[in-house]
Order: C-alpha cells, then sequence, then structure tokens
C-alpha cells in the first residue's frame, strides 16, 4: 500500500516576504526608486557641472581618462544627459582621448541601465506587450537585434535612457545591444567631444564643422519625426 502524501508545510511570514519582496512589481518599484532617487541627485549634486568644471590636477594620463570613462557611464545611467558629458569629454582630453573616453562611458552606461531593466523591470513589463505596436516593436529588436538597435544609436534625438530600458524588456542580447551602442554612438559623440576640444576656440574650422554636424543631424531627425508622425495622422 503506498504511503500517503505528505502535503507541504505552510509558507511562514519569512518566506511569503521574500516572495512579495522578489516578485516582479516590487523589483519594478525597486526600479522606479532607484531612477528617481538618480534624477534628485543629478537635480541637486549636478555632476556635469563638476566634469565640465575641471579634472583634478593629480590625476593624468591613461588613468584619468578611464576615470573619466566609468564617471560617464555612471553619470549617464543616472540620467545625466550625454551631450553634457561628452562637451567636458572634448574640453578635458581633447578629441583623441576625449572620443574614446566617451564612447567607453556610453557603453558602459547603456550596458548597467539595461542589466537594471533586465534584472528588476521585464518581468512585470512583458505583459505589457500585447498591445500591438509594443509587440512589433519586441519583434524587430529580437529578430534583428544589431540592425535596429544601431538605427537608433544612429538617429539624433532617440533619449539614450528609454531606448536601454525598452531594449531591456525586449528579447535583445547582450552583445548585439552593446556592439550596436558603441558603433552606433560615435559619428554624434566625436561631433560633440570635437566641440568640447575646440571650446575655446569658436571660430576654428573643427567647432564650425562639428557644430553644422550636431544642427544638421538634427534638423535630418526632427524632418523624419515629422514624416512618420504626418504618415500616422493619414492612416
Amino acid at each position: 500500500m503506498p504511503a500517503p502524501a505528505i502535503a507541504p508545510a505552510p509558507a511562514g511570514p519569512t518566506a511569503r516576504r521574500a516572495r512579495v519582496l522578489l516578485s516582479p512589481w516590487a523589483r519594478l518599484a525597486l526600479l522606479v526608486v532607484l531612477l528617481v532617487s538618480a534624477a534628485a541627485a543629478v537635480l541637486i549634486v549636478e555632476p556635469q557641472r563638476v566634469l565640465a568644471g575641471g579634472w583634478p590636477p593629480r590625476l593624468s594620463g591613461g588613468a584619468a581618462v578611464v576615470l573619466f570613462g566609468v564617471t560617464y557611464g555612471l553619470c549617464t545611467a543616472a540620467l545625466v544627459p550625454r551631450p553634457v558629458l561628452n562637451l567636458a569629454a572634448g574640453a578635458l582630453f581633447g578629441a583623441q582621448f576625449g572620443l574614446p573616453a566617451a564612447v567607453a562611458g556610453t557603453v558602459l552606461g547603456a550596458g548597467i541601465a539595461f542589466g537594471l531593466g533586465r534584472l528588476l523591470g521585464r518581468d512585470a513589463l512583458r505583459p505589457v506587450l500585447r498591445a500591438r505596436w509594443l509587440a512589433a516593436a519586441d519583434r524587430q529588436l529580437s529578430r534583428h537585434g544589431f540592425r535596429s538597435m544601431l538605427v537608433v544609436r544612429l538617429f539624433p534625438g532617440v533619449p539614450f535612457a528609454a531606448v536601454n530600458y525598452c531594449a531591456a524588456v525586449s528579447r535583445l542580447r547582450w552583445p548585439p545591444f552593446l556592439l550596436a551602442t558603441g558603433i552606433g554612438c560615435i559619428p554624434n559623440t566625436a561631433a560633440y567631444v570635437v566641440a568640447g576640444s575646440q571650446a575655446s576656440a569658436p571660430a576654428s574650422p573643427p567647432f564650425l564643422i562639428a557644430m553644422g554636424f550636431i544642427a544638421l543631424t538634427g534638423l535630418a531627425a526632427l524632418v523624419v519625426a515629422w514624416r512618420k508622425r504626418a504618415r500616422r495622422s493619414v492612416r
């Protein structure tokens, strides 16, 4: 005669609290708290002013560039505007070293945001993808991740942080996300870094070329956005 099945013991209060704290919506709430706290810290501390105002004189060479790249990544993850950081990179290190530091910081900041979004927000937000256009965007990122992310990074005016967290909710894998971010951010980042490196000579050809590139790409972004909006209104 088989032994009677033993019913599982009821979960204690500690286990129930652990399940609540680790639930998808609790993790999403933690992500929101982190983002709001980061935004508040940026408004209070204004780290971009510290970076733009100068670098500690005792730090120089490769160590300073690496430290700036790490600081750039953390500031980007904390929602500091990238154009300000790019200008600071050019002003502090010139185009030769400022561009690698800014690109590395961009990839680092994107990776931090992508990881936080995937760890804390993905499970709660995936059900929202039932909407048709969200599901279409998810399929696009899942099937053509590198190409789609590269286009988004090359397209100026798209909010950097929003792209990171939207990509985290999708099925996009880490390698194409980081690689497309690193490659796609180079043109616009280079323009700001060159402008920052030549800020003391606003009449110089490099400064004028960099500002012209920024203006033209921004205008192109506005035209494309306007045309897409016009198409939606016709439909």
